[in-house]
């Protein structure tokens, strides 16, 4: 069956599991039974073919066995798929939580980026103005030091001037928007460069937090706050284990 084919037929099976969900009173989200559609053919012992088209029959049997399980509300197991669905919902793996910050990075630099780009500054005073609005936008996009902290200002525009002059600013305006927002970056970066060097040599590095030492103090309470959940949800395991295990007992 070709993808967009089979795509198709998967949909179809998920519409038709949420209606008859809802018929029986229970409103399932589409990730949920398309978690338990998989969950179910990927399962050797309900006898789904993954190399063979399905058949009538086979949606059939399907939608009766995601039903049944979508359906029964006290098994212990549909509350473990209705956590993993909500971790695979929620859960933000290192790259693209990277991804996400740069995207909102760039939407809040996106106006100082432009003020400076499409700048066509002549006079002194405008090419003055057009410079601090370099040193904002590498102070910010650096996220070392707030811009309102004059002596981070001051670091800042030092280490500008040594590897960008104000007088390189007629060269600047010369290149193109794609051009100035790549210099633009790489000047941050160099900025950021110096000014963390300079902070390792004990001679700068105004407005820089000193992460070792946030982190020395920050890791050992976020570990003792995950042990006292775990703690929390571990007695809670023991008593409903007990619990189970006297009314199996003893019904």
């Amino acid at each position: 069956m070709p993808p967009t084919q089979a795509e198709s037929v998967i949909r179809s099976i998920i519409r038709e599991i949420g209606q008859e969900c809802a018929a029986h009173g229970e409103i399932v989200s589409e990730t949920l039974i398309a978690f338990m559609v998989k969950a179910v053919v990927l399962d050797p012992s309900n006898g789904f073919n993954m190399d063979r088209t399905l058949m009538k029959s086979d949606v059939q049997n399907l939608v009766k066995l995601c039903m049944t399980r979508l359906l029964d509300t006290k098994n212990p197991s549909l509350d473990t798929i209705k956590m993993q669905v909500y971790f695979d919902m929620n859960y933000t793996n290192r790259v693209e939580f990277l991804e996400e910050h740069h995207r909102v990075l760039e939407s809040r630099l996106g106006s100082v980026t432009r003020e400076i780009t499409d700048n066509r500054a002549c006079a002194k005073e405008e090419l003055e103005s057009l410079y601090r609005k370099i040193i904002s936008y590498v102070l910010l996009r650096s996220g070392l030091g707030s811009p309102t902290d004059i002596k981070t200002v001051r670091e800042v525009t030092a280490a500008l001037q040594s590897v960008f002059p104000q007088a390189e600013l007629g060269t600047f305006l010369t290149l193109s928007k794609k051009d100035k927002e790549r210099q633009l970056k790489e000047l941050t970066m160099i900025v950021t460069g110096i000014r963390l060097f300079n902070r390792d040599c004990g001679k700068g590095g105004e407005g820089i937090d000193d992460l070792p030492a946030v982190l020395h103090v920050a890791i050992p309470a976020t570990m003792q706050h995950i042990d006292y959940q775990l703690e929390t949800a571990r007695s809670q395991v023991y008593r409903y284990t007990a619990i189970l295990e006297k009314a199996a007992n003893d019904p």
